[in-house]
């Protein structure tokens, strides 16, 4: 049985996230990987993926906030939203400076409609709005709620080399964000709401929840010894089992529990039917089980151990 867990994976700029997942499975012999949070072709940065049972656990880190770094054209706008796709809209040159970008980012922060670019992976009738936007096809992209906890400005005046259009000034923003947040879009809005037309370059993920892209490896230089233990990416608070309580829970039984769990808090979405997840580890520290934790019981959710 392959090995179970998370490996933090550095993508370069110009590799796929599919591609990404090479070696993986090279290394760890399986065919049972995945990944959270796909990377556009031309973004850098980190991915989560994860092997064998671990993969049941990804939609919990998709779920976490992301922090990314990319670079703002403003002058020209392009139908990928990315520096070198073809133009669509050549803005006039004007007077955007450092404080006049920084005094309209507050806007964009928060809970905010965002639509899509025309060229991503949503589906529209079926297909990838991409398939669609490379056919010609005509479409409407509707507007999606995410939130964005924070933008600043970390940098300005560098040059990409390629652009497509004619840009007038360029900024580096840094971006911490929910799912579900399109870098290029959000570039496109920034530069509409200064009164003019953009584009982004070098998007890269820094930080998926609490892992930073600082610990990651390039997928070359991947062996068995960068697997992560489940417990090394998610937060959630750790309750320890004895073996006649692991025996319920492993049966899909919930178990009584009358000592608080110190951390245990809501992880998933916002409202009242948010769960609160613990990992399940036996008398050795060895996390078996992710189960949703209730005032007066442990129920389990997903177990992660072998097979008896």
């Amino acid at each position: 049985m392959a090995p179970s867990g998370f490996i933090l994976l550095d993508k370069a700029a110009g590799e796929t996230s599919f591609k990404a997942l090479f070696p993986l499975k090279r290394v760890f012999c399986t065919k049972r990987v995945g990944h959270a949070g796909t990377l556009d072709l031309r973004a850098s940065g980190l991915i989560i993926a994860a092997t064998g049972r671990a993969t049941r656990l990804l939609p919990y880190v998709e779920a976490k906030d992301k922090c990314y770094t990319f670079r703002l054209h403003l002058g020209y706008e392009t139908d990928t939203l990315e520096w070198d796709g073809d133009v669509v809209e050549q803005g006039p040159a004007c007077a955007v400076n450092r404080a006049a970008l920084e005094a309209i980012l507050p806007q964009f922060t928060g809970d905010v409609d965002q639509v899509p670019p025309r060229y991503c992976a949503v589906k529209i009738d079926g297909r990838r709005a991409s398939d669609w936007a490379e056919r010609g096809k005509d479409f409407e992209m509707k507007p999606r709620r995410i939130h964005i906890e924070s933008l600043k400005v970390v940098g300005e005046g560098g040059i990409t080399e390629g652009c497509s259009g004619k840009e007038f000034a360029t900024f580096d923003i840094e971006c911490v964000c929910s799912k579900g947040t399109y870098v290029r879009a959000l570039g496109r809005d920034i530069a509409r709401a200064l009164g003019t037309c953009g584009c982004v370059s070098q998007i890269r993920r820094h930080r998926i929840g609490k892992v930073s892209v600082e610990s990651a490896v390039r997928g070359e230089d991947l062996t068995r010894e960068h697997l992560k233990s489940v417990e090394q990416v998610l937060d959630f608070p750790v309750v320890k089992l004895d073996a006649d309580q692991m025996a319920v829970i492993r049966k899909g039984n919930w178990i009584p529990w009358r000592e608080p769990v110190e951390g245990a808090e809501r992880q998933q979405g916002r409202g009242d039917d948010c769960e609160r997840l613990v990992f399940a580890a036996d008398a050795n520290g060895n996390v078996l089980s992710v189960c949703r934790y209730e005032p007066g019981r442990i129920c389990p959710k997903i177990y992660l151990g072998e097979d008896e």
